[in-house]
């Protein structure tokens, strides 16, 4: 970073929320995602502020998102995230959508009778087993989600001896005439435990946006997925309508 105009001083303005205008700038219009920003020395320096200062105005842009921490190494720009519609649309299709080239490594695939909640949600007996298949979803090279599905084995038989590195919305569509059509979907905040975060590459206790959903095709349920996405790269857009005219407003889950 050359040497900048801009002046911390004192006013009415608290120090940190002006040196976090600052970093704002440096961020958005001089520095490419995941390079790194000055050091706390040097931002001490620059603008003759204390270190309290500097790591709240840090702390605040990394509690965004617009910034992450690497320890021992420094702090750096986070690359933007991904923003999602709600829509029933495959991972493969909405990264492609969006530009970005989409990729999955396959962790596990078998066939075994699944927990109660996820028997519940496909209409299982207790005795009945389901193919469960867990990836890890990437983006233009960066991980960006740990999936694990459930899917009704009935319905797609053979289905893990076939490619599951792509959509497997189309797998279904094409091998087994299965078009999921509707779903329900639920979304919640969580914190990244020791697997995870190795998975995705982030820190333990990073933010998760969890998003689990149970998908039918002709009104029966053939999926049960949980995805944790990471919560640095991702965000889903909501369109809202009041509660008057919601009926005429479809809500579309992710798929």
């Amino acid at each position: 970073m050359g040497e900048r105009r801009d002046l911390v001083t004192d006013g009415p303005v608290p120090k940190h929320v002006q040196l976090r205008r600052i970093l704002e700038t440096l961020v958005t219009k001089e520095l490419r995602p995941d390079a790194p920003i000055p050091s706390e020395r040097e931002l001490m320096a620059r603008y003759n502020v204390s270190r309290m200062t500097v790591r709240e105005a840090i702390g605040k842009l990394v509690g965004e998102g617009r910034l992450y921490r690497v320890r021992g190494k420094g702090t750096f720009v986070a690359p933007p995230r991904v923003d999602s519609m709600l829509e029933l649309t495959s991972f493969t299709e909405d990264m492609r959508r969006r530009g970005l080239e989409p990729s999955t490594v396959v962790l596990r695939s078998v066939e075994a009778v699944p927990p109660e909640p996820v028997r519940q949600a496909l209409g299982l007996t207790a005795t009945q087993s389901a193919y469960r298949i867990e990836r890890l979803r990437i983006a233009d090279g960066v991980p960006m989600a740990l999936e694990s599905g459930w899917y009704d084995a009935e319905s797609a038989p053979g289905l893990l001896d076939r490619d599951l590195s792509g959509s497997l919305y189309s797998i279904l569509a094409r091998s087994y005439g299965i078009v999921i059509d509707a779903a329900t979907q639920v979304m919640r905040s969580e914190i990244a435990d020791a697997q995870t975060a190795r998975v995705l590459g982030v820190a333990v206790g990073a933010p998760l946006l969890v998003l689990e959903r149970t998908s039918t095709a002709d009104g029966r349920p053939v999926e049960h997925v949980r995805s944790a996405y990471r919560g640095d790269r991702y965000q889903v857009h909501v369109n809202l309508a009041r509660a008057s005219d919601a009926g005429k407003v479809p809500w579309r889950p992710t798929g």
